[in-house]
């Protein structure tokens, strides 16, 4: 089928919002490709230093015949997700050795969890902390002793993060390595229940922490549909990991033998092995219009409207919340994975995963087939799933008919024909809502508005009893330059009390939510921030607020905010403690939400 009209009118725009910026990209990384491999240019000394420690793999580094690939790792063994990394280095060093090649962990980046430090202090980082990672890849990589890189990295701003630094070094090729997720455990909407009920004191804090352990319990990521494995579902949308290769457990033989091929297929691509290909020729404009297909498609985490603006800017494109609200208008919703229904990211898999998706798009004309990828040409290679067989890792055609149809439909008979993204306007700035969770009677709420400065006032209210109609609930001053950014994905489960007692409740904020984010309506990401002079810093208690998702609007009625004086919050504790302080430099330069509030590029 041909492409979509949409989709390539939104491609077309992109490329031409972007043309300046993406020339002057082109140009940087076909200088830097045409100096050759990196190593050719270090003198004897530079690299006796990069080589003192690499003993048998000495005297192949030093020839310059075998191609070096660097290692960029996320591990700790704080995070499930991540845990797995510790011992893929041997693995990735054995597995070059086999091809001939020489492998070098490059550097490590920070990886922290968004589910540990969910309504902490320790939020306030969690977004910097995606440049931050592109900083320290970019440390790593600018040894410039390496003619690929492997970037070991899973979770939430880790993936963003890295791709940014992947971009920045287009010049090499680059593959991305997933862990997988963990096993399946309790079921998340049993795990939501507690928390409901824990909310209301229904619930002791030992049944919450059994909960809790029951669901996240083991290596790999957590099982629900957040940002997690959105980002994981984006590589390969993208054409970055492996066919196959997101949502395979960890310790098993399939996944070690697709981290196997990773490296192998890492030296293939090379300047000094057969098949070139630079990260620049992967990421292209095409490349990102099919991750946000494959966002909308899946109903995937609102935080990747913050990430793959930032992510497409370190490769010279331009992306703006209209390009996300118009692929979500002709973008089907085919997934019905957690928070969007009772399925986790295991069963997805087992329904048919990303390799039937991605066929039943192609054949729908709804993605580029054209484009380059890790694996090879065109995006066809990713209809096909990995086996191991009798040994041997080989790809065989994935499912083209869904094997749960409560989990993956196809195209033409989705849950929704909207991809449940929607960009939300008015006289109260731009943001978004995420809607394939939320009930369409939910989609539009009018009502007066309580104003907050923070989430804790928000509980502190529910606790006292204080919400008994219907309720616009504003936090405001939550945006990057106020205090980082935080999730509030910790008033969840307030508001959904709130609206399971049949009260009409939303969130309007200028912070974010979790990619776990679910049934209330939540307009997040509203720019210009409340900090910023936004028109979220005018509102008062009681004015009437409209959200409209059917519409894309977001509005103060009968209300003229300009007549008003800007209110000021005292946000001096937001600069100190748990390591706030190292960031100010973050929040005085860091852009709107709106362009990826990224501080870097």
């Amino acid at each position: 089928m041909a492409l979509n009209q949409t989709i390539a009118a939104v491609t077309d725009r992109i490329r031409s919002r972007s043309a300046d910026s993406r020339a002057a990209y082109l140009d940087l990384m076909s200088r830097a490709e045409a100096a050759g491999p990196r190593r050719a240019h270090l003198a004897c000394g530079n690299q006796a230093h990069a080589y003192a420690a690499m003993g048998q793999d000495k005297d192949a580094l030093i020839a310059e015949k075998a191609p070096n690939i660097g290692i960029i790792t996320a591990y700790n063994d704080m995070l499930s997700a991540h845990q797995p990394y510790e011992t893929y280095p041997d693995q990735i060093r054995a597995a070059a050795r086999a091809v001939g090649a020489t492998a070098q962990v490059a550097g490590g980046v920070p990886a922290m969890c968004d589910g540990v430090t969910q309504g902490q202090t320790g939020m306030e980082l969690s977004l910097f902390s995606r440049d931050v990672i592109a900083l320290a890849a970019g440390v790593g990589l600018s040894h410039n002793t390496f003619d690929a890189a492997l970037y070991l990295g899973v979770c939430d701003k880790i993936v963003p993060g890295l791709v940014m630094a992947a971009a920045t070094f287009g010049y090499i090729p680059s593959i991305f390595l997933p862990a997988g997720p963990m096993t399946s455990g309790i079921a998340n909407d049993e795990k939501a229940k507690v928390r409901q009920k824990f909310a209301t004191g229904e619930a002791s804090r030992a049944e919450l922490m059994a909960s809790e352990m029951a669901s996240y319990h083991g290596p790999g990521t957590c099982t629900f549909y957040g940002t997690a494995n959105t980002n994981q579902m984006l590589m390969e949308f993208m054409g970055l990991q492996l066919p196959g290769s997101s949502f395979v457990n960890p310790g098993t033989s399939l996944r070690d033998a697709l981290t196997t091929q990773a490296v192998h297929r890492a030296a293939a691509i090379t300047a000094l092995g057969n098949a070139f290909t630079p990260t620049y020729k992967v990421l292209d404009e095409k490349a990102f219009v099919n991750g946000l297909v494959g966002l909308m498609a899946t109903g995937g985490s609102t935080n990747l409207v913050l990430h793959l603006p930032a992510m497409a800017r370190a490769a010279g494109i331009i992306l703006d919340l209209q390009d996300f609200s118009d692929i979500s208008n002709v973008v089907p919703l085919m997934a019905k994975v957690y928070p969007n229904g009772l399925a986790d990211v295991n069963h997805f898999h087992a329904a048919g995963g990303l390799q039937y998706m991605i066929g039943n798009l192609l054949e729908q004309g709804l993605l580029h087939r054209d484009v380059t990828t890790v694996a090879g040409e065109g995006l066809d290679l990713y209809t096909q799933e990995p086996i191991v067989q009798d040994g041997t890792l080989v790809w065989r055609d994935g499912p083209t008919t869904t094997l749960n149809d409560k989990i993956l439909r196809p195209a033409s008979d989705p849950f929704n024909h909207h991809g449940g993204l929607t960009q939300l306007s008015g006289n109260l700035g731009r943001g978004v809502i995420k809607v394939s969770a939320v009930a369409p009677e939910r989609h539009i709420v009018e009502a007066p508005c309580r104003v907050f400065n923070d989430q804790a006032s928000v509980k502190t209210a529910f606790q006292n009893g204080e919400f008994t109609a219907d309720t616009v609930v504003v936090v405001r001053f939550q945006g990057p330059k106020a205090n980082g950014m935080p999730e509030l994905h910790s008033l969840t489960p307030t508001m959904a009390v709130l609206q399971d007692r049949g009260l009409r409740v939303a969130l309007v904020t200028d912070g974010r939510m979790s990619g776990a984010s679910g049934k209330v309506p939540a307009a997040i990401h509203v720019s210009p921030e409340a900090a910023d002079g936004g028109p979220l810093a005018r509102l008062r208690d009681g004015d009437i607020v409209r959200l409209d998702a059917t519409q894309g609007t977001l509005e103060v009625l009968n209300v003229d905010l300009s007549t008003r004086a800007v209110a000021t919050a005292d946000l001096t504790g937001n600069g100190t403690g748990v390591g706030r302080e190292l960031f100010e430099v973050f929040r005085r330069n860091v852009g709107r939400a709106t362009e990826g509030a990224a501080v870097v590029l």
